[in-house]
């Protein structure tokens, strides 16, 4: 953004996306999400990336949620209503991303910030992290945040923090599952880029139709799952990454990787 406020970066085939408005504990405008969604839509279209990592800039947070005073004032019903939903498009740009996504927590998630967060495939989380759903403490309830948690936590689990919009620190969010991994804030960066980099190694094809594989099975019946997964199975052997992946194991060296 020509404000500064959202940076884009990429490095060694990861694209680092970074909410820069620590002043404001970078919480989201309706221009921040837009561009949320556009730095999803370049990674998505840059071959060179193969990893999309997701942050707040500072100390304080990762996201603190929606800026209320950062949505225009002006808007007619339709345009706010329409507005609205830009969140809910950009956790659909995430999970369609085609590339592995990683939330890198430090400080407060919450609201918003915290279903941004879950909207990431994986998450890592210093040990000074906070997650919750305030909302309901304002009069209002996290609607749009409502599937990335259930996504990512048992049900019932994240009705009681909509209902009670209590804060989890680090060590509950490990324990009830919905980060990937806690540690020190001092390890932060190393341990967010070496996961980055780790899914970098991997097959760019491979990641994108096992990844998009994941995604289209969720919500389905389980009959329809495997019937889909059975076709899958059969595409993924017919890659030139497949044949190169068995090779590579049977004369016991590193595969080199074409993405196809």
């Amino acid at each position: 953004m020509a404000n500064g406020a959202l940076l884009y970066d990429v490095r060694d085939h990861i694209a680092w996306v970074t909410i820069n408005r620590p002043e404001r504990r970078n919480a989201m405008s309706w221009d921040i999400i837009t561009g949320l969604r556009k730095a999803a839509a370049d990674a998505k279209a840059d071959d060179d990336v193969r990893v999309l990592v997701l942050t707040g800039a500072g100390e304080q947070a990762f996201c603190a949620g929606a800026d209320l005073t950062g949505m225009r004032g002006d808007a007619g019903f339709v345009e706010t209503h329409d507005a609205r939903g830009e969140l809910a498009r950009l956790f659909n740009d995430f999970w369609s991303l085609g590339k592995p996504t990683i939330a890198r927590v430090r400080g407060y998630a919450l609201a918003g910030g915290f279903g941004l967060a879950l909207s990431c495939d994986l998450v890592v989380a210093a040990d000074d992290a906070q997650f919750g759903t305030p909302e309901i403490n304002v009069g209002l309830w996290p609607y749009m945040i409502t599937v990335p948690l259930v996504r990512s936590m048992p049900p019932k689990k994240a009705l009681e923090l909509m209902l009670t919009g209590r804060r989890v620190n680090a060590e509950e969010a490990d324990r009830i599952g919905f980060v990937t991994k806690v540690v020190p804030v001092g390890e932060l960066d190393a341990a967010t880029e070496q996961l980055a980099s780790d899914l970098a190694s991997k097959s760019p094809a491979i990641m994108k139709l096992g990844r998009d594989s994941f995604y289209a099975v969720w919500d389905s019946s389980a009959g329809d799952a495997l019937k889909y997964l059975h076709t899958m199975l059969t595409l993924n052997t017919m890659t030139e990454d497949a044949a190169e992946g068995i090779a590579a194991f049977a004369e016991k060296r590193q595969p080199q990787w074409k993405g196809r």
